[in-house]
C-alpha cells in the first residue's frame, strides 16, 4: 500500500510543479504595456501630454529615438507650454477609443503685425560669408538647463529613462532646440504579472515528492521486515541446508569497509538529489510566487479626486463656469528649488574665482548683482580685499516659493553652510522674470545671530505674494524701506523709530547715527561728511507668513560726501577700497563720495501685533565710488 501511495505522491508532485513552473513561463503574462508613435509633421519640440502619461497606471519608461541629439525633461504642463510659448510643436495624446497616442502639429495664433521684429530674425545685410554658412543652433531655443524643469536627461540618438510623474505633468522632447525633435516614441507601462500561486504549487509539489521518497523508504523497510525468520514451520529433514554464496561487494572485494556501512551510504547519497531538487526549485522563488498576507485588499480612492460641479444627482451634466480663474501654484518645489540652489551655487564659485562681472548677469541681478560687481573691480585693484561669501548650496532651512500664476516669479530660500558652521545662514530672493530666463539672485543677506524667522506656509503651498499698500500690516510693505532709511539717518529721533526694534539691529550701530559719528571723527578738520539715504531701486519682496504677518526683503543705497571745508582738496585714501572700485587717485576741490548698497530682510507684523518690526538680515557693501559732481 506504501508503494502506491508513493506512485500517487509522485504524480501529484509531479502536477503541481509542473503548474507552478508553467505560471512563470508558459502562462505568464508580459511584465509590461507600451504604445508607440512615429511623428512624421516634425517640429523643434515635441511634448508627452498628461493624457499620454497616464494611459496606463504605474511608473512610465520612455524612449525617445533619432538622428541626432535627445533631449527630454519633464515638468508642469503649464511651464512647458509657456516656455514654447509661440513656437509651433507636435503634442502627443492619447485616444482611448483606439488605445493609441495620437499626434497633432499646434501653431500658435499669428502675432500682431504691430509687434517689432526682434533682431535675431533679420539677416544681416551685406554679409556675404554668412550666406553659405550653416546657422548655428539658437542658445535660447535649447531646453536645456532651464530652471522650469523638474529633471532632464540627454542622450545620443536613443534615449530611455524612467519616470513616475504625478498628475499635471507634461514631458518636453527635443534635439538642440533648432533641429527637428526626434520623431520615434515608446512610452511602456509596468504591469503586474505575479503569479502568487506558482510558490504555493511549487512547494507543494517539492512536499509530495518528499512524502513520496518517505513512503518508499518506510515500504522498502517494511518489506525486508516481512521476509524475516518464521515460526512454527512444518518440520523436514534434519540436517543444514546449503546455502547459495553471498555476492561480495565490491568494497569488500577491495578489501576495505562492510557491506551494511556500504549500503548505508549508497541510500544516504541517493537521497541527496530528491532533497536537492525541491531546495534548488524554491530558492529561486521571489516575492512575485507567493501571495501577499500582509494587509487585507482596501479599495483606494484615486490620488487627484476629479472635480465636478455641481449637478443633479443623477448624473446630468452641469453647466460651465462663465469665467475660469487661473490656477495658483507655488513657483517651484523643493526637489527644484535645489537643483536651482546646486547649480547657482557651482555658477557663484566660477564666477567669483575668474571676477567675471559680464558672466555675472546670468545668475544675480538688483542688489546683490551690483554687490558683486563691485566687489570683482576693487580685488581687480586690491587683490587682497575680501570676496563677497559664497552662495551655499545645501541644506535648505527654509522655502518659501511665491504663489503664481504667470511671471515673475519669487522665492525665498535660506541656506546653511554646512562645511563652516561659524558663517551665518544665507537668506536669498530669487526672481525669474520670464518662462525662458532662469532664476537670478536679487538679494542675498546673512541672518543676524538667532534670527526669529516666523513661521511660514509649506513649499507645496506656497506664500501669496503682498501688495506694497496693503493695510493689513503695522506698516505698509512699500513704505518699510523709506522708514528704515530715516531711521538710520536719524536714529531715535526718526518718526518711524516706534516701528523697528532696535535689539539686534546691529546695522543701526555700523551705519546709523552711532556708525556716522564714527566716521566723521576720523576725517581731519578741514573736512566735512554729509550722508543721505534713499530707497533701492530694487522691487520690493513681501511674502506673507502664517500669522498674517510678512517677510519683506528691500534695499537702500547711503551716499556719503565727504567735501573739503577751507578751500583745499581732498581725495581717497590710498589703497583703499573707495580707490580702487573709482579709479580717481588725484584730489579734488569737490570732494569724493561713497556708495554703500544695504540688502535688508524685515518680519512686518500683522495690525494688532504688539511685535514691532524685526530685522532678520542684511548685507551691505561699496557699490559706487566717485569724484562729487
Amino acid at each position: 500500500m506504501r508503494f502506491v501511495l508513493a506512485i500517487l505522491a509522485f504524480a501529484a508532485a509531479a502536477v503541481l510543479v509542473g503548474i507552478g513552473i508553467a505560471q512563470r513561463t508558459v502562462f505568464l503574462e508580459p511584465d509590461r504595456v507600451s504604445l508607440g508613435t512615429v511623428v512624421e509633421n516634425q517640429a523643434s519640440y515635441t511634448v508627452l501630454t498628461p493624457e499620454a502619461l497616464a494611459a496606463n497606471e504605474g511608473k512610465q519608461t520612455i524612449t525617445v529615438s533619432g538622428g541626432g541629439p535627445v533631449y527630454l525633461s519633464y515638468g508642469r504642463t503649464d511651464d512647458v507650454l509657456s516656455w514654447i510659448g509661440e513656437d509651433p510643436y507636435v503634442s502627443v495624446g492619447y485616444d482611448a477609443e483606439t488605445v493609441e497616442l495620437t499626434s497633432e502639429v499646434v501653431v500658435a495664433e499669428p502675432v500682431d503685425d504691430s509687434t517689432p521684429t526682434t533682431p535675431a530674425t533679420e539677416e544681416p545685410e551685406g554679409d556675404e560669408e554668412s550666406e553659405g554658412a550653416e546657422a548655428e543652433p539658437d542658445p535660447a531655443a535649447s531646453p536645456a538647463g532651464s530652471d522650469l524643469w523638474l529633471d532632464e536627461f540627454t542622450g545620443d540618438r536613443t534615449l530611455t529613462t524612467t519616470v513616475d510623474v504625478p498628475e499635471g505633468i507634461a514631458v518636453l522632447i527635443a534635439s538642440d532646440g533648432t533641429a527637428p525633435a526626434p520623431g520615434r516614441i515608446v512610452v511602456a507601462w509596468p504591469l503586474d504579472n505575479a503569479t502568487p500561486w506558482a510558490g504555493p504549487l511549487i512547494a507543494g509539489g517539492a512536499a509530495l515528492f518528499l512524502a513520496g521518497i518517505i513512503l518508499v523508504i518506510s515500504g522498502v523497510f517494511a518489506h525486508r521486515r516481512s521476509r524475516g525468520p518464521r515460526r512454527n514451520l512444518p518440520k523436514g529433514p534434519k540436517g543444514k541446508l546449503m546455502r547459495a554464496p553471498k555476492p561480495r561487494s565490491q568494497r569488500a572485494a577491495l578489501g576495505s569497509g562492510s557491506p551494511g556501512r556500504s549500503r548505508g551510504r549508497a541510500r544516504r547519497v541517493a537521497l541527496v538529489p530528491a532533497l536537492l531538487v525541491p531546495a534548488i526549485a524554491l530558492s529561486g522563488c521571489s516575492a512575485d510566487y507567493w501571495p501577499d498576507l500582509s494587509s487585507a485588499p482596501e479599495t483606494t480612492a484615486p490620488a487627484t479626486p476629479v472635480e465636478t460641479a455641481a449637478g443633479d444627482a443623477e448624473g446630468e451634466e452641469a453647466e460651465p463656469a462663465e469665467s475660469e480663474t487661473p490656477a495658483v501654484v507655488p513657483a517651484v518645489t523643493v526637489p527644484q528649488m535645489e537643483r536651482i540652489m546646486r547649480r547657482i551655487a557651482v555658477f557663484t564659485t566660477e564666477v567669483d574665482a575668474d571676477a567675471d562681472a559680464k558672466r555675472l548677469a546670468e545668475r544675480f541681478t538688483g542688489p546683490a548683482y551690483e554687490a558683486r560687481k563691485a566687489n570683482y573691480a576693487i580685488r581687480k585693484s586690491l587683490p587682497d580685499h575680501a570676496a563677497l561669501p559664497a552662495i551655499p548650496a545645501a541644506p535648505l532651512t527654509l522655502t518659501l516659493p511665491q504663489q503664481v500664476t504667470g511671471w515673475p516669479r519669487t522665492v525665498l530660500t535660506i541656506a546653511k553652510n554646512e562645511d563652516d558652521e561659524t558663517v551665518a545662514p544665507t537668506a536669498l530672493v530669487l526672481r525669474q522674470e520670464s518662462p525662458r530666463e532662469n532664476y537670478k539672485v536679487l538679494y542675498a543677506t546673512a541672518l543676524v545671530p538667532d534670527a526669529d524667522v516666523p513661521e511660514v506656509a509649506p513649499a507645496s503651498i506656497g506664500a501669496p505674494p503682498i501688495n506694497p499698500e496693503f493695510k493689513g500690516l503695522i506698516m505698509p510693505t512699500g513704505q518699510v524701506a523709506p522708514a528704515y532709511a530715516d531711521v538710520l539717518l536719524k536714529g531715535d529721533e526718526s518718526e518711524y523709530a516706534e516701528f523697528f526694534d532696535p535689539e539686534g539691529d546691529v546695522i543701526r550701530q555700523q551705519l546709523g547715527v552711532e556708525g556716522q559719528k564714527a566716521i566723521a571723527a576720523d576725517l581731519p578738520d578741514t573736512a566735512d561728511v554729509a550722508f543721505s539715504n534713499e530707497p533701492g531701486d530694487s522691487p520690493t519682496v513681501a511674502l506673507a507668513t502664517n500669522d498674517s504677518g510678512a517677510l519683506v526683503t528691500v534695499s537702500i543705497t547711503q551716499t556719503e560726501k565727504v567735501t573739503p571745508n577751507d578751500g583745499g582738496t581732498i581725495g581717497f585714501k590710498e589703497g583703499q577700497p573707495g580707490a580702487a572700485l573709482s579709479g580717481f587717485d588725484e584730489k579734488s576741490a569737490k570732494g569724493v563720495q561713497r556708495v554703500i548698497g544695504i540688502q535688508l530682510m524685515f518680519y512686518v507684523p500683522a495690525v494688532g501685533s504688539d511685535e514691532q518690526i524685526r530685522l532678520l538680515g542684511w548685507s551691505e557693501s561699496l557699490i559706487g565710488a566717485s569724484e562729487v559732481k
